[in-house]
C-alpha cells in the first residue's frame, strides 16, 4: 500500500511540470564533428627559425547541441527561442556562444528575434564543411578576412542583435538586422563581446547593419549581403580595426547531383581614432571563389578555388604602402562517405599560397591551438580526417 501511494506521489510530482509545459515544444538537435589533422607551414618566415613547422592534433569542427523552443500563442503567432551550445569534445568545453536568441514568429508577417546571430559572413555557396569536410578548409578563410587575417563581420556570431526575417514570397525573402554594439572582431569571435557602451564615449555611438535579400528557385539561388559596422570605441590597431563595410554577391546552380557556385566579396576596414573619431583606411580588398560539389548515393566530393586580390590600401594604413604581395590563393578538396543518414567520415586537403605581405590563414584554425598564427608570406597547409555524427 505504501509503495502504491509513493508511486502515485512521484507520478504527481513528475506530471505537474508536464502539464505546465504542455503548450511548449522543445527539440534537441546538433552534431558532433571532430577530426585528426596535420597543420603545416610552407615557406616559413625568418620569425619561425628554429621552431617546428608542423603539428598533428585532434580538432573540434564546431560541434554543437541546439535546444529549440516553440509555443503557439494563437492568431498565427508563436513564441520562439534557441540555445546554441558549442561543444569541444577534444577539450571538454561547453558554451552557449552559438546562435542564441528569443523572439516572435508570425505566419504572415515574418520573424523578429533578439540575441546572437550569424550575419553577413559565410554567404558563399561553399559546402566543403558540410557533413564531414573540415571546417577549417572553408573558403571563408579568404572570403571573410583581410590580408592581415582580420575577420570581417567577426567571421562568427554578431552579438547584441535585433533581427527580422521576412516570409518567403514565391522564392524571394530577406533578412534585416541591427546590432546595438557589434564589439570587435576578437571579442565577438571569442564569445566575450562587450555590452553597449555609448555612455563611455563622447566621440560616437557604435552599431552594425546587415541587409541580405535572396531569391531561391528549385535548382538555383542568388543573394546579396551588405554589412556596415562601427564599434562603440575607436581603434588604431593594425589587426583589429573598428569600422567595416562589406558586400557579398553570390549564387549557385544545381543539376543531376552537381552544384556550381560563384561568389564575390568586396570589403573595407578602417581605423577610427578613440579621441577624435577621425578614420584612416586600413584595408580594402576583393575576393572571389568558385565552389563545386558532386553527390551520388553515399559519395560526396566538395572543392573550391578562391582568390584574394591585391589590397588597395596596402601594408601601410591610409595608403601609400606597398600593395604588391597582399594577394593570396586557396585550393581545397574533400571526399566524404556517408556511413548512414547521420554519420559520415571525410578526408580533406587544403592549401593557401600567400603573397609576400599576406597572412591569410585557415578559418577557425585557432580552435586547434592558440599558436596557429601565420606570418606574412607563409603558406599554411591542412590534411584532415574527420568524423561527424548528427542527432
Amino acid at each position: 500500500m505504501q509503495k502504491k501511494l509513493l508511486a502515485l506521489a512521484v507520478a504527481g510530482v513528475l506530471g505537474a511540470p508536464a502539464v505546465a509545459m504542455a503548450q511548449s515544444a522543445v527539440t534537441i538537435s546538433g552534431f558532433f564533428k571532430v577530426g585528426i589533422d596535420n597543420y603545416s607551414i610552407g615557406s616559413p618566415a625568418a620569425a619561425r627559425a628554429g621552431l617546428n613547422t608542423s603539428e598533428t592534433r585532434v580538432t573540434d569542427n564546431s560541434s554543437r547541441m541546439i535546444f529549440g523552443i516553440t509555443e503557439d500563442i494563437g492568431g498565427g503567432l508563436a513564441g520562439i527561442a534557441q540555445v546554441d551550445m558549442r561543444i569541444a569534445p577534444d577539450l571538454g568545453t561547453l558554451s552557449a556562444n552559438g546562435n542564441t536568441w528569443v523572439g516572435i514568429r508570425s505566419n504572415t508577417a515574418g520573424t523578429v528575434t533578439l540575441g546572437r546571430h550569424d550575419l553577413h559572413y559565410g554567404k558563399q555557396p561553399d559546402d566543403i564543411a558540410a557533413k564531414a569536410g573540415a571546417l577549417q578548409a572553408s573558403s571563408n578563410s579568404l572570403m571573410d578576412y583581410t590580408f592581415r587575417s582580420t575577420a570581417i563581420a567577426h567571421a562568427s556570431r554578431t552579438p547584441n542583435v535585433v533581427r527580422y526575417d521576412s516570409p518567403n514570397w514565391g522564392g524571394f525573402a530577406f533578412t534585416a538586422a541591427y546590432s546595438a554594439n557589434p564589439g570587435t572582431s576578437s571579442s565577438a569571435s571569442s564569445g566575450n563581446a562587450t555590452v553597449e557602451s555609448d555612455l563611455n564615449s563622447g566621440i560616437r555611438k557604435g552599431n552594425a547593419w546587415n541587409f541580405n535579400p535572396t531569391y531561391t528557385a528549385s535548382n538555383f539561388g542568388v543573394g546579396w549581403s551588405y554589412w556596415k559596422q562601427k564599434a562603440d570605441a575607436g581603434s588604431t590597431s593594425l589587426t583589429l580595426p573598428s569600422d567595416e563595410t562589406g558586400n557579398v554577391f553570390y549564387g549557385y546552380y544545381t543539376i543531376a547531383g552537381f552544384k556550381l557556385g560563384l561568389a564575390f566579396n568586396s570589403s573595407r576596414t578602417d581605423n577610427a581614432s578613440p579621441t577624435t573619431g577621425t578614420t584612416t583606411s586600413n584595408a580594402d580588398r576583393r575576393v572571389w571563389t568558385v565552389p563545386v560539389s558532386w553527390t551520388s548515393g553515399s559519395h560526396n566530393i566538395y572543392a573550391h578555388y578562391t582568390r584574394a586580390g591585391k589590397d588597395k590600401v596596402g601594408v601601410t594604413p591610409g595608403g601609400g604602402g606597398a600593395t604588391e604581395g597582399t594577394d593570396a590563393k586557396m585550393i581545397a578538396v574533400a571526399y566524404v562517405y556517408d556511413l548512414s543518414k547521420r554519420t559520415s567520415v571525410g578526408l580533406t586537403y587544403a592549401k593557401i599560397d600567400n603573397g609576400a605581405n599576406a597572412a591569410y590563414n585557415f578559418h577557425n584554425i585557432s580552435a586547434g591551438g592558440a599558436n596557429n598564427v601565420v606570418n606574412a608570406g607563409e603558406d599554411p597547409r591542412l590534411l584532415a580526417l574527420t568524423v561527424r555524427h548528427a542527432f
